[in-house]
């Protein structure tokens, strides 16, 4: 499975270590992403969701239906 929200798109970036002396080296930012299990009222079922902490804060202020109905549109997430 990859490392990409599925509720947000989240996923890694590139960028540089920088060392004390301005030596510069590739590296790479992940997100902070969580595997959680939410309950869909509406279907009566429970789905497993790979979401970053901002997607968790998004599933709590929409909930988790219009979450989902979002980030199907956006292409993040399939059924």
């Amino acid at each position: 499975m990859s490392r990409i929200c599925q509720i947000t798109g989240k996923k890694m970036i590139t960028g540089n270590s920088v060392s004390h002396s301005n030596i510069k080296t590739k590296r790479k930012f992940f997100p902070n992403l969580q595997k959680k299990r939410f309950y869909i009222p509406e279907e009566d079922r429970w789905v497993s969701l790979t979401v970053s902490a901002s997607g968790i804060r998004t599933i709590s202020k929409k909930g988790i239906a219009a979450a989902l109905k979002d980030a199907r549109e956006k292409g993040f997430y399939q059924d």
